[in-house]
């Protein structure tokens, strides 16, 4: 497939035998329930994402609020530099979508407009309500106003079939082929309801490559869920056909069941490269990446999303999750010492975990610290730098190694994208098994006033939050509260993440302490933050309609 030709005008690197990752954590990740992101958040993680090496990054959609503008605007600006990546946003195909695509996309040095239409039967009657021959004046026409709209730039539309999976093929090389023909530089084929199987999906799109006869002026791309649990696999039978763009999310994160995840895939095309390689026209044993991403960036990318969305990964999780590199079976225990090629088949270093894990301890100073983050890859102000020691000299006192995983969870939880309103100065609580759990805090207000606050509740955690309630005032349902431990041992750090539903949406905390009483009520007061900055500061946000 002629890929690069699609961007014979732009300096994109696009060649046929690579794949190019297109991330879609800020627009469909976001959509997850409970994972709104503010305009901060969204940037730290698109300037990871850069960081990690995708080709584009679908930043929002900046027609469904002015708090989303604002996001795809600022992510243009910042990170959509002449060496970054693709910035894209997504509009539907109507004009002052588009507009708005536009005009947020502005400050970036190369971006894309993703429009998108329904095509299949279903979506047409019931959701549209338009005919096919309005459907496929309508693509094309919007094709070529978007493009009109980048003119003088890199004119890069993406437009998608939405629901293509269930869409009749015979209309749907119709539309492709219009789109293309109005200016469509790459075709992207959801799969929006995660209803297809591999080999069908496979089918498809070599159905698409074989019936659309103007489909070498385009990249063909695929996105979709994991609604039966085989997201991955439809994408990588989609790559052996010939689709040479992923749309995906860190953690496979997003609506429903998810997207296909990022990690998974790009490690699925590292892994087993030797298998993918004749399916690019390559010798099996070539040993050129098959795509742009920086695999050691993968772990720290996938802790960052974590972290701001409050969505936690499974434990067995594929590549990112806790026991993904574990070993508990005796058997496998003595064959990775012996050879770790016995029981694994990839190295935990490749995707940014090492196997010096334990760095510094309680006499380290603030030199050795920031030079180790720097090491690990973060890059902190001065500020975020001071007040992450502050922390590691807190936990140092109380633990006796700290390991890079426990770095990562200190910084995660010192680095705040939200202004911290509320402040927990202090938590103290009483329990036993004759004793009704009691607990105290103290948490200064917006205003600087200190409240202390006591309550009773079914256990300490629940006692804490009632008293929390009490002092902060803000109404809420807690609809999950999650701990689990960074690294192994009585001393380890335990990581809590709690999520609480107000009428304005669903908020998210996270916190990290040895203390996991402590870590519970810190992560509990986050997601009162997060409530409070919304209500406060943040414009009224509006979901985007899916493309997925």
């Amino acid at each position: 497939m002629a890929a690069d030709s699609a961007y014979r005008n732009c300096p994109f690197p696009v060649a046929p035998d690579r794949v190019l990752f297109f991330d879609t954590t800020l627009r469909d990740g976001e959509q997850s329930p409970g994972a709104t992101l503010t305009a901060e958040e969204k940037l730290a993680i698109a300037q990871q994402l850069a960081r990690l090496g995708v080709d584009i990054i679908e930043a929002g959609f900046p027609f469904a609020s002015p708090g989303d503008f604002q996001a795809v605007q600022q992510i243009a600006r910042v990170v959509g530099t002449e060496t970054g990546p693709v910035i894209c946003g997504l509009a539907r195909a109507t004009k002052q979508d588009i507009d708005a695509a536009a005009e947020a996309l502005a400050p970036a040095a190369r971006a894309r407009i993703h429009t998108f239409l329904a095509t299949s039967d279903i979506h047409l009657q019931h959701k549209l309500r338009k005919t096919r021959q309005e459907v496929l004046a309508i693509a094309p026409a919007m094709v070529a106003y978007a493009k009109e709209k980048l003119a003088g730039r890199c004119a890069d539309v993406e437009f998608s079939p939405e629901d293509a999976t269930r869409s009749d093929p015979e209309f749907l090389y119709q539309v492709l082929t219009a789109v293309i023909a109005a200016g469509a530089t790459t075709i992207n084929i959801p799969d929006t309801v995660g209803y297809i199987m591999p080999e069908e999906f496979g089918a498809l799109i070599r159905g698409i490559r074989e019936n659309v006869p103007n489909i070498e002026q385009a990249v063909i791309s695929i996105h979709g869920h994991d609604d039966l649990g085989v997201g991955v696999a439809n994408f990588l039978e989609c790559v052996k056909n010939g689709a040479r763009q992923l749309e995906c999310t860190i953690n496979g994160i997003g609506e429903r069941a998810g997207n296909a995840a990022l990690e998974e895939l790009v490690m699925a095309l590292h892994v087993r490269r030797s298998y993918f390689n004749p399916y690019f026209g390559r010798p099996a044993d070539a040993t050129e990446p098959l795509c742009h991403i920086h695999t050691q960036e993968i772990y720290r990318t996938s802790r960052l999303v974590s972290n701001l969305t409050g969505m936690l990964v499974p434990p067995n999780k594929a590549i990112v999750g806790a026991n993904a590199f574990a070993h508990e079976s005796g058997i496998h225990q003595d064959g990775v010492l012996k050879n770790r090629l016995t029981y694994e088949i990839m190295d935990a270093r490749s995707i940014g975990l090492t196997d010096n894990q334990i760095v510094l301890g309680k006499l380290s100073g603030r030199n050795a610290f920031g030079t180790r983050l720097r090491e690990l890859g973060y890059d902190l102000s001065e500020q975020e730098l001071n007040q992450a020691f502050i922390r590691f000299k807190e936990i140092a006192d109380k633990k006796k190694e700290i390991t890079d995983l426990d770095l990562a969870a200190i910084v995660g939880d010192e680095i705040r994208y939200v202004p911290e309103a509320y402040k927990l100065e202090r938590v103290q609580v009483s329990c036993g098994s004759s004793e009704i759990p009691t607990a105290t805090v103290m948490v200064r207000l917006p205003d600087g006033r200190e409240v202390t606050e006591v309550a009773i509740g079914t256990g300490p955690v629940d006692a804490a939050y009632k008293a929390l309630d009490k002092a902060i005032g803000l109404p809420n349902e807690l609809l999950e509260y999650a701990v689990q431990s960074v690294t192994a041992g009585i001393d380890a750090l335990g990581e809590v993440t709690v999520r609480l539903r107000h009428e304005t949406g669903v908020f998210s905390g996270h916190a990290a302490s040895t203390d996991v009483i402590v870590s519970s009520a810190q992560a509990y007061v986050d997601a009162l933050n997060r409530l409070h900055y919304s209500l406060t500061n943040t414009p009224n946000r509006v979901k985007a309609q899916s493309v997925a």
